[in-house]
C-alpha cells in the first residue's frame, strides 16, 4: 500500500512536469489533453476512495510542484551574479516551486470539500476552482501570473484573439475546460456529458473563425504614417555593469553605434531597461557632449534609467522610463509600479538586510513603488504621439496595466540578462503578444539580453530581433482599431464567466446519479 502511494506521488509530479512542455518555447499543446485529463481523472477516482483532506491537498501540491520546478528553474540563475546570493540557489530551486504549488494544492483541496455528485458537475467545479485560483495567484502578494495554462496557445493566434474579448484569465479558464473535456467523455455518466465535450470543441472552432475574421479585417485597414520613426534598440550589454566599475562611456558609445543615428530623420530611440551602468537621471547630464556630438534636434530618447527623490526627508530610488531630448533635458518620466520581489525590493528589508540580503539590481536599497502609470505624450508641432510605458515585469499583468485606452502604442523596456541562456527570456517575451491582443495596441519591446520586437494589435510579430542578437527595428506606420471589449471592461468579464460556471456547477450538481 505504501509503495503504491509513492508511485502515485511520482506519477502526479511527472504529470505536472510533462504539462510544462505545453508552454513556450516548446508549445506541445496536445500534451495538456493527456496530462490535465489524467490529473482530473485521478482526482475523480480518488474522490470516492479517499476521505483524507490533507492527502487530497497533497495530490494538487505534487502536480503543481512538478509543473513549476520544470518551468521556473531559471529564477535561480539571477542569483549567480552576486556571490552573497549563491548559497540561496538550491533553496530557490525548490522553495519557489514549492510555494507556488500551494495554489494547486488548494485547487484539489477545494475540489474535495465540495464533493461534486456527477462527472459533469465535477468538470465545471474543477475548471472553476482552477481558473479562480490562478487569478488569485496572479493578484496577491504582488502577483505572479507566470505560465498560466493559456500560454500554451501562444502559437495559435487565431484562437488567441478571443482574449480581446474575454482576457487572458477568461481564456485560461476556457483552456482548462477544453483540456479536461476528453476525460469527461471517457468518464461520462450519460449523453449530456458528451454534448458538453462537443460544445467546447465547437467553441474552439468558433474562436478560430473569430480570430481569422479579426485578422482579415485588420489586414484591410490602411496604415497611417507617424511623424517620428520609433527605433527599438536590442543590445547585449553584460550584467557585470551592475557589480563592477564598468565605464559608462563605453556602454553609451555601444548603444549609439547600435542606434545608427541619422541627423536628417526624426527618430525616437528606445533603449532598454537600466541600460546605463552607474548613471542615474541626475548624472546623465554629465554625458551631454557625447549625445550632442551624435544626435540633434530631430532626436528624442526613451531610456530605462534609475532616478531618486527626497520625500519628507527620506531618499527614494525608482526604476524609471524617461524621455529626453538630445540636450538631455528631461521631458517626461514614469516610475515603475510593479516591482520584482528580491530583484527590485527586499520584503521585510529592515530584518533581512541584517543577515546580508539585499536587492539584486542595486547595492544601496530597495526601489520604491511609483504612484501612477500615466500615458506619456510626445508633442511635435501639429501632431503628437501617446504611449503607455511598461517596464520589464509589468508586461505580465492582465487587466491591470491601464484605465484609459487613449494612446497609440505600448513601449515595454526590459533587462532579460537575469535569466541567462534559459527559457526565461522566451517565456517573458510571449506575454507581450497577449497584452497586444487584449489592449488592441501595438507593443514595441526593447530588451537587453532578450528578444526585441514590434507586435501588432492582433498578436502578429511584425519585426523581431532574436534572443541575444544585437540591432534595431523601426516603427513608423500603424493601424488603429477600435478599443477592444477587454480594454473597456478588463477582468470584470472574467468575473461574469466565473458566475456562469458557478451557475452551471450548481445546476448539474443538483440531482444525484441514479
Amino acid at each position: 500500500m505504501i509503495k503504491k502511494t509513492y508511485i502515485e506521488f511520482l506519477f502526479l509530479i511527472f504529470l505536472g512536469a510533462a504539462t510544462s512542455l505545453s508552454l513556450p518555447p516548446f508549445n506541445y499543446l496536445i500534451i495538456n489533453f493527456i496530462t490535465l485529463g489524467l490529473f482530473f481523472a485521478f482526482l475523480i477516482k480518488r474522490l470516492k476512495k479517499n476521505r483524507n483532506k490533507k492527502l487530497y491537498f497533497l495530490y494538487g501540491w505534487l502536480f503543481g510542484f512538478g509543473y513549476f520546478i520544470t518551468n521556473l528553474y531559471w529564477i535561480s540563475i539571477s542569483l549567480t551574479f552576486d556571490e552573497s546570493f549563491k548559497f540561496l540557489i538550491p533553496i530557490t530551486l525548490v522553495l519557489i516551486p514549492a510555494f507556488l504549488a500551494l495554489f494547486y494544492g488548494i485547487i484539489s483541496f477545494l475540489f474535495f470539500i465540495f464533493k461534486p455528485k456527477k462527472i459533469i458537475s465535477s468538470f465545471f467545479l474543477f475548471s472553476l476552482i482552477f481558473g479562480l485560483v490562478e487569478f488569485i495567484r496572479g493578484s496577491i502578494l504582488t502577483g505572479f501570473p507566470w505560465n498560466l495554462i493559456a500560454y500554451s496557445f501562444s502559437n495559435h493566434l487565431e484562437i488567441l484573439n478571443i482574449t480581446s474579448i474575454i482576457g487572458t484569465y477568461g481564456f485560461n479558464l476556457f483552456c482548462i475546460s477544453l483540456f479536461i473535456s476528453p476525460a469527461v467523455f471517457i468518464l461520462r455518466d450519460n449523453r449530456t456529458d458528451i454534448w458538453i465535450c462537443i460544445f467546447f470543441l465547437i467553441t474552439t472552432i468558433i474562436f478560430y473563425f473569430y480570430g481569422s475574421h479579426s485578422k482579415k479585417l485588420f489586414n484591410e485597414i490602411k496604415k497611417n504614417s507617424i511623424d517620428f520613426k520609433v527605433r527599438i534598440i536590442s543590445s547585449n550589454i553584460n550584467l557585470d555593469r551592475f557589480y563592477y566599475n564598468i565605464d559608462p562611456v563605453k556602454a553609451i558609445e555601444d548603444l549609439i553605434e547600435v542606434s545608427k543615428p541619422d541627423k536628417n530623420e526624426k527618430i525616437i530611440f528606445v533603449w532598454p531597461e537600466g541600460i546605463l551602468p552607474g548613471i542615474s537621471q541626475e548624472k546623465l547630464i554629465e554625458y551631454k557632449s557625447l549625445f550632442q556630438k551624435n544626435f540633434n534636434e530631430n532626436h528624442l530618447f526613451v531610456i530605462g534609467i534609475n532616478s531618486k527623490s527626497i520625500e519628507k526627508g527620506e531618499v527614494k530610488y525608482f526604476n524609471s522610463l524617461s524621455v529626453y531630448d538630445y540636450r538631455l533635458n528631461l521631458l517626461n518620466t514614469y516610475n515603475k509600479i510593479n516591482l520584482v520581489p528580491f530583484g527590485e525590493f527586499l520584503p521585510l528589508e529592515n530584518i533581512l538586510k541584517n543577515i546580508g540580503l539585499k536587492t539584486l539590481t542595486n547595492n544601496y536599497q530597495s526601489y520604491s513603488k511609483g504612484y501612477e502609470r500615466n500615458i506619456i505624450k510626445i508633442n511635435n508641432k501639429n501632431s503628437s504621439l501617446k504611449f503607455l510605458p511598461l517596464i520589464c515585469y509589468e508586461i505580465i499583468y492582465s487587466g491591470k496595466i491601464f484605465n484609459n485606452s487613449d494612446f497609440d502604442f505600448i513601449i515595454n523596456i526590459s533587462e532579460d540578462g537575469w535569466f541567462g541562456q534559459s527559457i526565461g527570456p522566451k517565456q517573458h517575451f510571449i506575454h507581450s503578444i497577449y497584452r497586444a491582443i487584449e489592449s488592441g495596441k501595438y507593443v514595441l519591446r526593447s530588451a537587453n539580453n532578450g528578444i526585441s520586437a514590434i507586435i501588432n494589435p492582433i498578436g502578429v510579430i511584425e519585426q523581431e530581433i532574436g534572443f541575444k542578437d544585437t540591432g534595431y527595428i523601426d516603427f513608423n506606420q500603424l493601424k488603429k482599431i477600435r478599443p477592444t471589449l477587454f480594454s473597456k471592461f478588463g477582468n470584470k468579464i472574467f468575473g461574469l464567466i466565473i458566475l456562469l460556471y458557478i451557475f452551471l456547477f450548481f445546476s448539474f450538481n443538483r440531482i444525484k446519479n441514479e
